[in-house]
């Protein structure tokens, strides 16, 4: 049944906030009924509103007064409400400008008014009324403002990394179900914490990949231009696994300074199978056992742990992919001791990261990195030998 007939009231048909959860009974809210209007909360002096098109004419002649708050009264349900809000203009044409209210607290939240019967109106209160339930909803939030760049100073290994690193593993020609390549990927978390790599477990994912090949379809064919392939390109989704994990408990920073006639920093380093990069040695009086590595070396080897090295003048170490072939992606540590042999030939300074595993002691040489050190991994994991390259 149509309800053109009924009578209308110029009513709140929505706003232009789009974050309900920032919606609160201090604004109007859709459903609210505009009563009256008035530049002070004084009874007596609000003006009724009949319609949309008189309340914003009777706006716009208080602005023109250069007025910046008004009252609203409003019917919200069975009471009558008074709001402090703002007019602004929304609409403007050769022949007139349009004003409506919004929030004086949340200038996004801009009423869009309209006439409408009792009956829509009721609708819009119920669905204001589920939005704005404090039991149901929770304190309102607000945007507080974050110092983002002191803290990934303070609390990161390094400014341009995070702290939380990921192994793609690739399924098998012959897997097809994410199950077995989930396997591979536990298997291969598993061996690299029995080695002595102190990992911490993070999150397990799928990931959809795209992979592309060229086939050649019937032989080639003559042209004028010479032979031409006749070939086509199959895109394939596979299933990737994603392993999210910590590079031990901490990551923390090593400088390692060389004085002048030093031919090499004093470290030996290796690459495990799982490919990780590790410290298999430290020099006595070098200047790696300056900075503290000899020490921690001798610790970590004495607890069943692994001397990791995660990143390198800040670029990370990790392995970042296992493929379909089987082969694991990760740093080449011939390149790295190519890297520390043109910087000591320069005696030139080098920044390490290395991870830190629980129950842990660090030289006074070691800086740790902020409150990563608070994370702690499971206990009772075995370590076993490192492999020889």
């Amino acid at each position: 049944m149509s309800n053109a007939s009924a009578p209308t009231l110029v009513c709140v048909k929505g706003v232009k906030q789009e974050w309900l959860e920032e919606w609160d009974e201090s604004m109007p809210l859709p459903g609210d009924i505009i009563m009256g209007i008035a530049e002070t909360d004084t009874e007596e002096l609000f003006v009724p509103a009949k319609a949309k098109a008189e309340l914003s004419s009777q706006l716009g002649k208080i602005v023109s007064q250069h007025v910046e708050f008004i009252w609203v009264k409003v019917r919200r349900g069975a009471n009558t409400i008074k709001l402090r809000v703002r007019i602004v203009q929304y609409k403007y044409t050769m022949l007139q400008r349009k004003y409506t209210i919004k929030a004086a607290t949340d200038d996004r939240h801009v009423a869009i008014l309209g006439d409408m019967t009792i009956e829509q109106c009721a609708q819009l209160q119920e669905m204001s009324r589920r939005v704005v339930n404090v039991e149901r909803r929770g304190f309102n939030r607000r945007g507080v403002k974050y110092e983002w760049k002191i803290k990934m100073d303070t609390y990161l290994p390094d400014q341009g990394c995070s702290v939380v690193s990921s192994i793609l593993f690739m399924p098998f020609p012959d897997e097809h179900c994410v199950e077995a390549t989930t396997t591979r990927c536990m298997a291969w978390f598993s061996a690299s914490v029995s080695s002595g790599v102190p990992l911490v477990f993070v999150n397990i994912q799928t990931e959809q990949i795209a992979t592309s090949e060229k086939q050649n379809l019937k032989g080639s064919r003559e042209t004028s231009w010479g032979r031409q392939q006749n070939d086509t390109t199959t895109i394939q989704i596979v299933q990737g696994i994603r392993l999210w994990f910590l590079p031990g408990v901490a990551e923390v920073l090593v400088e390692l300074m060389p004085t002048p006639g030093e031919v090499r920093y004093g470290m030996d380093i290796k690459r495990t199978e799982e490919g990780f990069i590790c410290i298999n040695s430290v020099t006595k009086g070098s200047a790696a056992d300056r900075a503290g590595l000899g020490r921690l070396h001798e610790e970590a080897y004495g607890s069943g742990h692994l001397l990791v090295i995660s990143r390198l003048e800040g670029k990370s170490l990790m392995p970042s992919n296992a493929c379909s072939a089987g082969f694991i992606h990760c740093c080449d540590h011939s390149e790295i001791r190519d890297l520390l042999s043109l910087a000591i030939d320069q005696t030139d300074r080098v920044l390490i990261h290395v991870m830190t595993w629980s129950k842990q002691t660090r030289p006074n040489a070691l800086q740790p990195v902020g409150a990563v050190a608070s994370l702690r991994p499971p206990d009772g994991s075995h370590s076993g030998p490192l492999s020889q390259i």
